[in-house]
């Protein structure tokens, strides 16, 4: 299957480079380009300060927004043009699960559920992961005010929701890129790497693990 002309979303745990990748497809692609908009939620600096009180909010900010920018995509012939996304739509119930308490997940769910029945599905989902010590540098780097108050337990929390969910995800060819050693916007190599394994990759699960020599 050609992925050139296809819908890719780019997935995985906080600080991974998530919206670096995506751009860097994006540009080499000559494909529209879909953010999330993290920074624009209300809630999420609060949220990070007191997770219990803004738990509810921030999710369901995420839900809604995520909610109308995918439907946004659909009306715009989403699969006629080359996309690529900086998220998947069905992880959001990674941090719900994490984050809520049992009857705020109960809610959620019930609104979750409408929503992403309507949702359109990527032609190809790449997952890409590093261990924490990673994450945590990568973190550093970007120097985002409200990501300091990020503790080391609850990103090996987040690190290991997501391996979980990808574990079982089977909605969409999946392709899963181990990034620990690797510099997708630094290293063009790289980058043609991923390109390549991308425009390989069939039904089911695919596993790129380079190594730097």
């Amino acid at each position: 299957m050609q992925r050139r002309g296809g819908y890719i979303a780019i997935e995985g745990p906080i600080g991974v480079g998530k919206t670096s990748l995506a751009r860097a497809l994006a540009k080499e692609l000559n494909a529209r380009l879909v953010l999330e908009g993290v920074e624009d939620n209300p809630f999420l600096e609060r949220f990070y300060e007191d997770s219990d009180k803004y738990a509810l909010p921030v999710q369901l900010y995420f839900l809604l927004t995520r909610y109308n920018q995918q439907r946004e995509l659909a009306q715009q012939d989403l699969f006629t043009q080359a996309t690529v996304a900086d998220y998947l739509f069905s992880k959001d119930r990674i941090f719900a699960a994490l984050n809520l308490a049992p009857d705020e997940l109960t809610l959620y769910d019930n609104v979750y559920k409408l929503l992403d029945a309507q949702m359109p599905r990527p032609d190809l989902v790449v997952y890409i992961r590093a261990n924490v010590e990673v994450l945590i540098e990568r973190l550093r780097k970007r120097n985002r005010d409200f990501e300091r108050h990020i503790s080391v337990q609850y990103l090996e929390r987040v690190s290991s929701a997501f391996r979980d969910f990808f574990f079982y995800y089977d909605e969409t060819p999946l392709l899963v890129v181990d990034t620990t050693e690797l510099d997708f916007v630094g290293d063009s190599d790289d980058l043609k790497d991923l390109i390549r394994e991308i425009d390989s990759t069939g039904t089911g699960v695919q596993y790129f693990v380079p190594r730097k020599k």
